[in-house]
Protein backbone atom coordinates (compact mmCIF):
# COMPACT_ATOMS: atom_id res chain seq x y z
CA UNK A 1 0.00 0.00 0.00
CA UNK A 2 1.32 3.65 -0.50
CA UNK A 3 -0.37 6.33 1.60
CA UNK A 4 0.67 9.83 1.83
CA UNK A 5 1.09 12.08 5.14
CA UNK A 6 3.24 14.97 6.46
CA UNK A 7 6.55 14.63 7.87
CA UNK A 8 5.37 16.28 10.88
CA UNK A 9 3.23 13.96 11.68
CA UNK A 10 3.63 10.96 14.33
CA UNK A 11 5.63 7.93 12.63
CA UNK A 12 3.69 4.78 12.93
CA UNK A 13 4.60 1.00 12.82
CA UNK A 14 1.97 1.09 9.58
CA UNK A 15 4.16 3.33 7.83
CA UNK A 16 6.55 0.83 6.56
CA UNK A 17 9.02 2.58 4.18
CA UNK A 18 9.37 6.20 4.79
CA UNK A 19 10.47 8.48 2.05
CA UNK A 20 10.37 12.41 2.35
CA UNK A 21 9.72 13.27 -1.20
CA UNK A 22 10.20 16.86 -1.36
CA UNK A 23 12.93 18.84 -2.90
CA UNK A 24 13.67 21.23 0.44
CA UNK A 25 14.14 19.68 3.73
CA UNK A 26 11.33 20.59 5.84
CA UNK A 27 11.54 23.19 8.70
CA UNK A 28 11.99 22.75 11.97
CA UNK A 29 12.66 18.91 11.13
CA UNK A 30 16.04 16.93 12.01
CA UNK A 31 17.31 14.21 9.74
CA UNK A 32 17.50 11.68 12.63
CA UNK A 33 13.62 12.49 13.59
CA UNK A 34 12.70 11.21 10.02
CA UNK A 35 12.75 7.55 10.52
CA UNK A 36 13.02 6.83 6.82
CA UNK A 37 14.98 8.51 3.25
CA UNK A 38 14.81 11.40 1.72
CA UNK A 39 14.39 10.82 -2.39
CA UNK A 40 14.86 14.57 -3.19
CA UNK A 41 14.95 13.37 -6.86
CA UNK A 42 11.47 12.06 -7.08
CA UNK A 43 9.79 15.82 -6.39
CA UNK A 44 8.97 18.39 -8.90
CA UNK A 45 11.53 20.40 -10.70
CA UNK A 46 12.51 23.63 -8.57
CA UNK A 47 10.94 25.75 -11.08
CA UNK A 48 7.11 23.79 -11.05
CA UNK A 49 7.32 23.52 -7.01
CA UNK A 50 8.30 27.49 -7.23
CA UNK A 51 5.44 28.18 -9.69
CA UNK A 52 3.19 26.14 -7.91
CA UNK A 53 3.75 28.15 -4.54
CA UNK A 54 3.82 30.97 -5.98
CA UNK A 55 0.01 30.61 -7.58
CA UNK A 56 1.06 30.73 -11.20
CA UNK A 57 -0.40 27.18 -11.14
CA UNK A 58 -3.59 25.54 -10.19
CA UNK A 59 -3.41 22.15 -8.88
CA UNK A 60 -4.64 20.57 -12.08
CA UNK A 61 -2.05 22.66 -14.00
CA UNK A 62 0.71 21.42 -11.28
CA UNK A 63 -0.23 17.51 -11.58
CA UNK A 64 -0.25 18.08 -15.16
CA UNK A 65 3.24 19.35 -15.79
CA UNK A 66 4.45 17.07 -12.62
CA UNK A 67 3.39 13.68 -14.30
CA UNK A 68 5.26 15.29 -17.51
CA UNK A 69 8.39 15.42 -15.59
CA UNK A 70 7.82 11.90 -13.98
CA UNK A 71 7.43 10.55 -17.35
CA UNK A 72 10.41 11.85 -18.96
CA UNK A 73 12.58 10.80 -15.32
CA UNK A 74 11.62 7.45 -14.57
CA UNK A 75 15.27 6.74 -13.08
CA UNK A 76 13.64 9.29 -10.46
CA UNK A 77 10.85 7.59 -9.28
CA UNK A 78 11.26 3.75 -10.02
CA UNK A 79 13.08 2.81 -6.90
CA UNK A 80 9.40 3.94 -5.04
CA UNK A 81 8.03 0.90 -7.26
CA UNK A 82 9.84 -1.77 -5.67
CA UNK A 83 9.00 -0.23 -2.46
CA UNK A 84 5.93 -0.32 -2.83
CA UNK A 85 5.78 -4.14 -4.17
CA UNK A 86 7.50 -5.19 -1.01
CA UNK A 87 5.22 -3.48 1.86
CA UNK A 88 3.90 -0.43 2.84
CA UNK A 89 4.88 2.80 1.36
CA UNK A 90 4.52 6.29 2.95
CA UNK A 91 5.47 8.98 1.06
CA UNK A 92 6.31 12.39 3.04
CA UNK A 93 5.82 16.05 2.38
CA UNK A 94 5.91 19.06 4.52
CA UNK A 95 3.51 20.94 2.77
CA UNK A 96 0.11 21.76 5.19
CA UNK A 97 -2.33 20.95 2.35
CA UNK A 98 -2.82 17.98 2.12
CA UNK A 99 -5.29 17.68 -0.57
CA UNK A 100 -3.37 19.40 -3.04
CA UNK A 101 0.48 18.39 -2.57
CA UNK A 102 3.51 16.52 -5.16
CA UNK A 103 3.25 13.20 -2.56
CA UNK A 104 -0.68 12.42 -3.49
CA UNK A 105 0.53 13.05 -7.57
CA UNK A 106 3.14 10.79 -7.10
CA UNK A 107 1.35 8.49 -5.13
CA UNK A 108 -1.73 7.82 -7.81
CA UNK A 109 1.71 7.79 -10.43
CA UNK A 110 3.17 5.00 -8.57
CA UNK A 111 -0.15 3.54 -8.19
CA UNK A 112 -0.83 3.43 -12.35
CA UNK A 113 2.84 2.11 -12.45
CA UNK A 114 1.98 -0.92 -10.51
CA UNK A 115 -1.15 -1.56 -11.81
CA UNK A 116 0.72 -1.85 -15.49
CA UNK A 117 2.62 -4.18 -13.59
CA UNK A 118 0.15 -6.85 -13.06
CA UNK A 119 -0.43 -8.66 -9.62
CA UNK A 120 0.46 -7.73 -6.68
CA UNK A 121 -0.05 -4.49 -6.91
CA UNK A 122 -0.58 -1.93 -3.54
CA UNK A 123 -3.85 0.54 -3.51
CA UNK A 124 -3.04 3.79 -2.51
CA UNK A 125 -4.11 5.63 0.95
CA UNK A 126 -4.05 8.75 2.27
CA UNK A 127 -3.53 10.10 5.70
CA UNK A 128 -5.73 12.59 6.59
Amino acid sequence: MICCKRVHDPVEVSDGQRVLVDRLWPRNKRKEDLHGQWLREAAPSDELRKAFHAGLLDYPGFTQRYRQELAAHPEHWYPLLDLASNGELTLLYAGKDTEHNNARVLADWLENELERRGPGSSPVCYAP
